[in-house]
């Protein structure tokens, strides 16, 4: 693989990734949207067939990683470190696109969401349906967690290993289950495996954090956040910013370790 097929692979992977998997939160989140209140399931299974999009579509080109930690743990897996700058820019690249795609599909949403009194605050709104400004205090905005991820409840050694922890089973599932034959990427069974597993982390480990278990996931759209014009948008959280990036290459670098160990 040349570094431009990397680079545009996971790019446009990526962007995908972030396209339908910030998609199907700003569809269960947002005020006018026709899936408004779809619940966890809905955003878990999102997240999984937009795995599956995104990995599918870059396999040919990159290999599909889409996910610096796991560039990470196949670097520490082979030895060779020579394209993981290439990965993660373009995958930090690709979180922002999706990100912004995003924001143009629910333009209108965020707009009703946004201007809504009850949500953001405001003369006349309700204390008692204001959740959303308690969060804005917080740092969070109303709807960053479209973008990003946050906890439920702040406690950040709880945070930091909770996004270990899945990161962990993510990548070790990848490097023993999920590998094409080269074992520098995503076969097409791995894919199909990977976003399964996707799917039973956000349902198992996701409550605590919202499960990045991917930096550029969250770092990208983050930046976005904070970028976009968007009305009383609020903070974008960059107190908490470094736990959804630190986590996941945390528990990609060991389950590398892991699997040199215990597989290779």
């Amino acid at each position: 693989m040349s570094s431009s097929d990397i680079f545009i692979g996971e790019t446009i992977g990526t962007a995908i990734l972030i396209l339908l998997g910030g998609g199907v939160c700003a569809a269960v989140t947002l005020k006018a949207s026709k899936a408004r209140n779809a619940g966890w399931v809905a955003i878990a299974l999102g997240w999984g067939f937009a795995v599956m999009v995104g990995a599918y579509i870059s396999t040919p080109l990159s290999g599909a990683h889409l996910n610096p930690a796991l560039t990470l743990a196949l670097a520490i897996k082979d030895g060779n470190w020579s394209d993981v700058p290439v990965y993660w820019g373009g995958q930090l690249l690709g979180a922002m696109i999706g990100a912004t795609l995003v924001w143009i599909a629910y333009y209108g949403q965020f707009h009703a969401h946004l201007t809504d009194k009850e949500i953001v605050g405001g003369p006349g709104a309700q204390s008692g349906t204001a959740k959303a400004v308690e969060a804005q205090e917080k740092g969070a905005g109303p709807v960053l967690g479209v973008f990003s991820t946050g906890p439920e409840i702040r406690n950040t050694w709880q945070n930091l290993a909770t996004e270990i922890i899945g990161t962990f089973v993510l990548v070790l599932a990848i490097l023993t289950q999920g590998l094409n034959q080269d074992g520098d990427g995503l076969g097409a069974l791995g894919v199909l495996i990977t976003s399964f597993v996707v799917v039973g982390i956000g349902l198992s480990l996701g409550g605590p954090t919202g499960y990045a278990i991917n930096p550029a996931r969250d770092l990208g759209p983050r930046i976005v956040h904070a970028l976009l014009p968007l009305p009383n948008k609020g903070g974008s959280d960059w107190s908490y910013a470094w736990v959804p990036v630190a986590g996941p290459l945390i528990g990609a670098a060991v389950a590398a370790g892991v699997y040199n160990v215990a597989f290779a």
